[in-house]
């Protein structure tokens, strides 16, 4: 987590969802195995500065290396992310799409993180964005950081 790092004074934000706890079982509505949608996630702690949110949701037990699962940014500062809900700006996950796609791992549990961070800016990035280009452009306006993280097993 390098581009952390370089936010030295970030503050911790605190992630939760209704639909699972840390470090629990991702139910399968938010996977590829049900609806697909993305779960409700709640975020405490946002420093006052912050002016917009971004997501990025990863695998790193993917067998080819992390999996992009969703990528987004310029989300209005608030403490709820609803459920199946389009909160700013999407980029381009490792699906080559631009929206949330769940947990789908080829075999064995996998780590799922759903990270936020909180920006003192509001980010001026072309739809294509990827993962790696919205961490360099967050790199240096991160203010506050949290993640949950979730698993998933397929049952086939």
């Amino acid at each position: 987590m390098k581009h952390i790092e370089k936010a030295i004074d970030y503050k911790v934000l605190n992630i939760s969802s209704h639909s699972f706890k840390e470090g629990e079982m991702i139910p399968v509505k938010y996977t590829c195995d049900g609806a697909n949608i993305n779960p409700s996630l709640d975020i405490k702690g946002i420093p006052d500065q912050a002016r917009s949110l971004a997501i990025i949701v990863d695998d790193p037990d993917a067998p080819a290396g992390t999996w992009v699962h969703w990528v987004a940014w310029n989300i209005p500062v608030t403490q709820h992310i609803k459920e199946d809900h389009v909160p700013g700006t999407e980029g381009v996950n490792d699906f080559q799409q631009h929206q949330y796609g769940g947990p789908c791992p080829p075999s064995g549990t996998h780590r799922y993180f759903f990270k936020v961070y909180a920006l003192d800016t509001i980010l001026d990035l072309p739809a294509g964005t990827n993962k790696m280009q919205l961490e360099k452009a967050i790199s240096e306006h991160i203010i506050g950081f949290g993640e949950l993280t979730g698993l998933y097993k397929r049952n086939k």
